[in-house]
């Protein structure tokens, strides 16, 4: 488990863990760092990843080494069942804290977030506070994320670089799949192997993104993790009126959907777009059982609103859409089934208004994985 906090005075990059409270077993030390942007300076950073873990195990924790302050987080399983909260473009508003809220509830396993945090927007202290926003539940279990468009925070020939805050305050564990970025990664729990894919760096033929992906799932074995699931940021199939016509969906789309489909991926989850949206199985833009299941969650709470149009009549390949704040929650129950439940916040009540049982491409041998 990687555990990252900032801090306004200096302090080592020590966290100190164990089982039961109070008494910490073991340490480890993890590594300082801090970025500028324009006028603002960050704090330290540290980051400081602690194991060998028990897996679905309690752990305590505190954050440098006069730190009085506890922590406690939750390991994921070892294996199936495992519950995964999914929300996108969360930002920093009452709806964002009505989700979270409601994620908390729900006794998930591990958050994954397809892109859109803090939406700080260039205003750097927006990311200190989004920090001590999720940290509630960014403390107890691991949230996994990718980036989004609001993450970029480039100003031509003012800072040219871009994602600096992004890579300095969210690190990823790129290295252990053998991705040379951040922005793109994979890792496998409890039966389920996750990309992280992103929608804003290089993704055609030649880029090192698209080839790290060909590498990363010619080597998946369905035999230990049955379930492929991808997160990308801006989504390919939309029929929401927002959004239409962007080369970060249509040219991804054009360069990596073959590959995706050749691998037989289960569930694509996108953010984005500011509303909810399910398809069915899909490739090429048609129905196709060997594709996987496309999901628009964008809409964990952001300022910019809701995406409230859609185009009229309704494509057949969509199944279900409305333009509401809430939060997923895909429950793999074994290898071969998963419950995905999309919960509005409408009403500041959890209602699951949305809910479909999925079963894995990899149990099925009539969609056998292409070699």
């Amino acid at each position: 488990m990687r555990i990252s906090w900032i801090t306004e005075t200096s302090t080592p990059a020590t966290v100190q863990y164990g089982t039961s409270p109070g008494n910490y077993e073991f340490s480890a030390d993890g590594t300082t760092s801090s970025y500028s942007y324009l006028i603002y300076d960050s704090g330290d950073i540290h980051d400081t990843v602690i194991g060998p873990l028990k897996p679905n195990s309690v752990y305590y924790y505190r954050c440098g080494i006069d730190s009085t302050r506890e922590f406690s987080f939750k390991t994921p399983p070892a294996q199936f069942p495992v519950k995964f909260a999914v929300v996108g473009d969360l930002g920093q508003t009452g709806w964002t804290q009505s989700t979270l809220q409601h994620i908390a509830e729900s006794n998930y396993d591990m958050l994954l977030l397809p892109g859109d945090l803090s939406y700080a927007d260039l205003i750097q202290p927006l990311w200190d506070s989004f920090g001590r926003l999720v940290e509630p539940l960014a403390s107890q279990r691991p949230w996994m994320v990718t980036q989004g468009n609001h993450e970029i925070e480039k100003i031509p020939l003012i800072h040219s670089e871009r994602f600096t805050a992004y890579n300095a305050r969210w690190r990823m564990p790129f290295e252990q799949s053998g991705s040379g970025s951040n922005l793109f990664y994979s890792f496998n729990v409890a039966g389920v192997h996750v990309i992280m894919l992103g929608s804003y760096t290089d993704f055609d033929p030649n880029s090192a993104q698209f080839k790290w992906l060909e590498a990363d799932l010619g080597k998946i074995d369905r035999n230990k993790t049955p379930w492929t699931v991808v997160l990308i940021h801006a989504p390919w199939y939309n029929s929401n009126t927002a959004h239409q016509g962007e080369k970060e969906s249509i040219d991804m789309k054009a360069s990596m959907e073959g590959l995706l489909y050749g691998a037989r991926v289960d569930v694509v989850f996108a953010g984005h777009v500011h509303a909810y949206e399910r398809f069915t199985r899909v490739y090429n833009g048609q129905t196709d059982n060997c594709g996987p299941v496309h999901i628009t969650i964008g809409d964990g709470g952001n300022h910019e609103g809701l995406a409230s149009e859609y185009e009229d009549p309704m494509p057949d390949i969509s199944i279900f859409r409305e333009p509401s704040f809430g939060h997923g929650q895909f429950e793999v129950v074994n290898a071969t089934h998963a419950l995905w439940t999309w919960h509005r916040n409408d009403d500041d009540s959890a209602v699951p208004s949305d809910s479909v049982w999925l079963r894995s491409l990899s149990s099925d041998t009539a969609f056998k994985v292409k070699t």
